[in-house]
């Protein structure tokens, strides 16, 4: 996460000068002057980066440079977006993922597992903004049955707002979310029929038909456990992802997310609240990752045998 903010620092200090975007290209030499040492930019690079990695220690970023206010307050704001988008695209993407991975292993003669093959290819080669697009067309301008931006009503409870428990907010989550989790979908569909075939022909899959177990248990006790462990690694590596590359999908339906965010500070050089947000994707990855580890010592009994060996 260091390096992250060391390179997200020196990356962005060439995307342009904060001080003319706020204060406009007809402001005095003195009045950019004065605004440049308030803002500390005349300072070197590397004490401009230590006061920042002071600051997010204790959870603050500093100042927006185009918005002036807390960038820990502007991130709190748009942070359930971002995360209530990203969580049910991963859960959309999970659940059928597995379904249609487990569906085309076992049924992988029938037309049915044919149809969804071929529907994930093309999940896989179409870039995601122009499933947005698509999406938005057939849905919005076509039927007019769901909106094609923003998020709908939202409700507060404390700190966070959910657009979960209004109409409006789950319609407005649906093609948003669609667009950002079916390239995971397809990714861990292919990835489940993959795995689940090979496991499929291993000797103790024969050994648990031969001792005359059903073909559920053998299915879905044996086989899909024994999937699980290549699955967790792609998925949680894939989670992350969501919420990384939600700038996309966020810019494509002007959803008021963390990525959004991004690609307007972008815009207007706002430094700080670049590096925060790339820094908290890190943290994202980095717990993610940690999860994932973990996952494999409950799913996979290798790894408990050999611990319990070592002691």
């Amino acid at each position: 996460m260091l390096a992250v903010g060391v390179i997200a620092f020196a990356l962005f200090r060439y995307v342009g000068d904060p001080v003319v975007f706020m204060l406009g290209q007809d402001a005095t030499p003195e009045d950019r002057q004065r605004m440049t040492e308030a803002l500390d930019l005349d300072k070197p690079f590397y004490l401009q980066y230590a006061k920042f990695v002071g600051r997010a220690l204790q959870g603050e970023f500093g100042l927006s440079l185009h918005q002036l206010r807390p960038v820990s307050t502007i991130i709190l704001e748009r942070l359930p977006a971002t995360l209530e988008l990203s969580f049910v695209a991963a859960l959309l993407a999970l659940l059928s993922g597995l379904w249609f991975g487990v569906y085309t292993a076992l049924r992988r003669e029938s037309w049915l597992a044919h149809l969804i093959q071929a529907a994930s290819l093309i999940g896989v080669s179409l870039p995601t903004f122009l499933i947005g697009i698509l999406l938005i067309l057939i849905f919005s301008v076509t039927l007019g049955w769901l909106p094609s931006f923003g998020r709908g009503e939202t409700v507060s409870i404390g700190w966070w707002s959910t657009g979960l428990l209004t109409a409006s907010g789950l319609k407005a989550l649906i093609l948003p979310s669609i667009t950002l989790g079916l390239f995971q979908m397809t990714l861990i569909q292919r990835l489940v029929r993959s795995e689940m075939l090979e496991v499929l022909r291993t000797d103790y899959i024969k050994f648990a038909r031969a001792r005359g177990l059903s073909d559920r248990a053998i299915h879905f006790g044996h086989a899909l456990k024994n999937t699980l462990v290549p699955v967790i690694t792609i998925t949680g590596l894939q989670l992350g992802a969501i919420i990384a590359f939600a700038i996309i999908t966020e810019t494509v339906f002007q959803w008021p997310g963390m990525g959004l965010l991004f690609i307007q500070s972008v815009t207007v050089a706002d430094v700080p609240v670049m590096a925060a947000y790339l820094c908290l994707i890190a943290l994202f990855f980095v717990v993610i990752n940690l999860v994932v580890d973990l996952l494999y010592y409950m799913v996979d009994p290798r790894l408990r045998i050999e611990r319990a060996a070592a002691h």
